[in-house]
């Protein structure tokens, strides 16, 4: 049993020089003296003289009263700022599913590389290494959208898991078909089967979207987060498979990339609690494509010109580097985009993330322009350096853009809203790719990164022309339809 009573109770006299330490009161005191009173000093309309002591005195003072205001800070006083990514993760089950995520995510960076080095030094042939990854990126754009609707219409769990098995499925194919010599049009196969992989990030932004609906502050942090770990996978990822390839045998980054993405995927699945509901389609109604939202195709021509940039950007540097440190030196631009990715998170959310995205696209042109002029000095550390500074646009751009797509996505489409903006900048990066290659042969290396720059102004000014100019409201609630899941 406690030992104070129920009520507020006299504190003790105190001793000078004594400490103490006393429930706060619940009950307010009598009003606090007019400055200049005290136990020596006459005060009240009686006479002069100390005052007999009051209840809840001790030294001949008032209680406190108690705060009438709640938990929150002061009025007057400036709230503090918290971390605004020690805030996101305050949900029960934010962390898990997030752990899970980036078990998924990291393969995603590992399965090209892994499949180019396997049948390379197998097959001898660099050319149907990659004529067999353009096969499954091609798959992927036809088969992504459709198992991101079916993601939203029957719940994360239910479609993702069957999906991610059927993808594993196909990596191991690919690799027994490479360790058998077996004919070259199995392999074609073998690695579209890996087409049904689920968009992992789009699933995980999804479910950011639908915990924080209604905050565009937690959202916009979520979504600077999310960039963050792409730029994070994409460094990794590739080191992680040349390592296995090298150190192990030529299918190592393979076969651990698939047992990478099956137990991520479970981890993520698990947390039923942070899953979106689904949204059963209707009898009688057709759910229409976001693609038919006014906007958005423009949108996804301007994620089509971005990923033109990164994939242009990629091959040149290669290119012009052309050796053992290219890989360290390309990184540079992932982990200048994931600085500036976590540094974003923390700013103020745009109000209209339709005006701001083509002040992003503008700070992107601007700073391609540095990897060209640095590839006229010849100096290596300068051309690193340029690439640093030009990854700082990409967060800030991808971000900007992935809100957007959110709140231009009908709800209960936002899995394959998302996965439709992933498929055109995959096509965007096949394509910059492509012609940054043509470009490096034709023109040489250092003119090549024209290129980038080129590819940021067209994003740029597509971006002008055809992105919304109406202030759009915050997120739609996505997944909140009344609709259960399963």
């Amino acid at each position: 049993m406690s030992p104070y009573p129920p009520q507020a109770a006299p504190v003790p006299a105190l001793s000078p020089g004594a400490l103490a330490l006393a429930p706060r009161y619940t009950e307010p005191g009598p009003p606090p003296r007019p400055r200049g009173t005290g136990p020596d000093r006459p005060h009240g309309p009686g006479p002069g003289g100390p005052p007999a002591p009051g209840p809840g005195t001790g030294r001949d003072r008032p209680p406190r009263p108690s705060r009438p205001y709640g938990p929150g800070p002061r009025p007057g006083r400036r709230p503090r700022v918290r971390n605004p990514y020690a805030r996101l993760f305050a949900l029960p089950g934010t962390r898990a599913f997030t752990a899970g995520n980036l078990v998924a995510r990291i393969p995603m960076g590992m399965f090209t590389v892994s499949a180019v080095i396997m049948i390379a030094e197998t097959r001898g042939s660099y050319a149907l290494a990659g004529a067999v990854t353009a096969t499954g990126l091609a798959a992927t754009a036809v088969v992504a959208p459709f198992t991101a609707r079916l993601v939203d219409r029957y719940g994360q769990a239910r479609v993702a898991v069957p999906a991610t098995v059927l993808a594993v499925l196909g990596s191991l194919a690919l690799l027994l078909c490479v360790r058998h010599q077996a004919p070259h049009w199995t392999l074609f196969a073998a690695y579209a089967a890996t087409a049904t992989t689920p968009n992992i990030g789009g699933m995980s932004r999804s479910r950011w979207a639908h915990l924080y609906r209604g905050d565009p502050e937690a959202v916009h942090a979520a979504n600077a987060f999310e960039q963050a770990v792409d730029e994070l996978c994409f460094v990794l990822g590739p080191v992680l498979a040349a390592f296995l390839c090298a150190a192990l045998f030529p299918e190592a980054g393979t076969l651990v990339g698939a047992v990478l993405l099956l137990t991520g995927m479970l981890l993520f699945t698990a947390q039923r609690a942070t899953e979106p509901p689904a949204v059963p389609r209707r009898a009688g109604h057709r759910p229409r494509s976001p693609l038919r939202v006014a906007g958005m195709p423009a949108l996804m021509v301007v994620f089509l010109a971005t990923g033109a940039v990164f994939g242009s950007l990629e091959i040149v540097t290669l290119a012009f580097v052309d050796g053992p440190v290219a890989g360290p030196v390309m990184a540079l631009q992932a982990f200048g985009s994931f600085l500036a990715g976590l540094a974003y998170g923390s700013a103020r959310p745009a109000a209209d993330p339709g005006r701001r995205l083509p002040v992003c696209l503008v700070a992107m042109t601007v700073l391609m322009a540095g990897p060209l002029l640095a590839s006229g000095t010849g100096s290596l550390p300068v051309l690193a350096g340029a690439l640093l500074l030009a990854g700082m646009a990409t967060a800030p751009t991808m971000v900007t853009g992935t809100t957007l797509v959110q709140r231009l996505t009908p709800a209960g489409q936002l899995n394959e809203g998302m996965t439709l903006a992933v498929t055109a900048l995959l096509g965007g990066v096949s394509a910059g790719a492509a012609a940054g290659g043509w470009l490096v042969e034709h023109a040489g290396a250092g003119t090549a990164y024209v290129l980038p720059v080129a590819a940021a102004g067209l994003a740029l000014c597509l971006a002008v022309a055809g992105t919304p100019r109406r202030a759009l409201p915050y997120a739609p609630s996505h997944g909140d339809s009344g609709a259960t899941a399963g």
